[in-house]
């Protein structure tokens, strides 16, 4: 299938792996699919990208590349809704922010991870409730940001 978007042009993308977001991402709730895409092989930073809205796509990461030690709790009512019955089928990411021209100064969002059943194509973000994750985490010390971006 071809998808136009603004930030990557035109592109194409398999419809099987289009993701069904059953709780949106906040402050998005008219968008509920969206396909994960590597713009750049081997980047550290992947693309979920709107197939409803061509200028809507957040990037995301994993805060283990970050050597961010991370792990929360999925609660049993979320898990439910998106059927996911073990961790093999979990997909987790976190949302980047990366400023304009200034990416030493990034952030991941640890607070609200995106989680996504591979095994159906289920996904919502999910806010971790009594959590003391920051939503805006540094990604770089000042001593390895020039060297990591």
């Amino acid at each position: 299938m071809k998808l136009d978007t603004t930030r990557f042009g035109e592109i194409d993308i398999d419809e099987n792996l289009i993701f069904d977001f059953v709780e949106p991402i906040v402050g998005y709730d008219e968008f509920r699919k969206f396909v994960l895409i590597e713009h750049k092989p081997n980047s550290i930073f992947k693309w979920l990208q709107s197939v409803e809205e061509p200028s809507l796509a957040f990037p995301v990461g994993l805060p283990a590349v970050f050597g961010l030690e991370y792990e929360y709790e999925i609660p049993d009512e979320k898990a439910e809704i998106l059927g996911l019955s073990s961790a093999e089928s979990l997909i987790s990411l976190n949302i980047v922010t990366i400023p304009n021209n200034m990416p030493e100064k990034s952030t991941i969002n640890l607070l609200a991870p995106i989680i996504i059943n591979a095994a159906n194509k289920k996904g919502m973000q999910l806010i971790l409730q009594g959590s003391d994750f920051p939503v805006r985490q540094p990604l770089f010390t000042d001593k390895n940001a020039k060297e990591s971006v």
